[in-house]
């Protein structure tokens, strides 16, 4: 349960990291936009935990699998759509469909990034449990 409860609160903040590299590469990196951040942010969690358990994204022989890295991108391909039309609705703005092919790319970049990173510590720790 630790290493699942790692990997969410990882996976929370790889989607942080690039809402806030987004961000900042408009300029946008101040306390002022904190409200319009949590309003890419938010929507982007929400998106990725409806989608993630779909894909089998939180079960051990997923998680286990350096085979298996593919797929936070591909769920994330679905989840960036997603959080962009419920921020749409949350801003009361214009959904600009660059911004879900942006928003998409990124996060499954980051999240890609992060789950390799993840599955890396995880092998070396099985590596060193079967060696005592």
């Amino acid at each position: 349960m630790k290493n699942k409860t790692i990997l969410i609160l990882g996976d929370i903040l790889a989607l942080l990291i690039v809402t806030l590299i987004g961000f900042a590469t408009h300029g946008e990196a101040g306390l002022s936009f904190l409200p319009r951040m949590a309003a890419a942010f938010v929507p982007l969690v929400i998106s990725w935990f409806a989608v993630a358990p779909w894909l089998g994204l939180f079960q051990d022989e997923v998680i286990r699998n350096a085979k298996q890295l593919w797929l936070p991108a591909l769920a994330i391909l679905f989840a960036g759509p997603l959080a962009v039309v419920i921020r749409g609705l949350i801003l009361n703005e214009p959904i600009p469909p660059i911004f879900a092919v942006v928003l998409s790319v990124t996060s499954a970049l980051g999240m890609v990034i992060w789950r390799t990173i993840y599955w890396m510590l995880n092998r070396q720790a099985r590596e060193e449990r079967k060696g005592n």
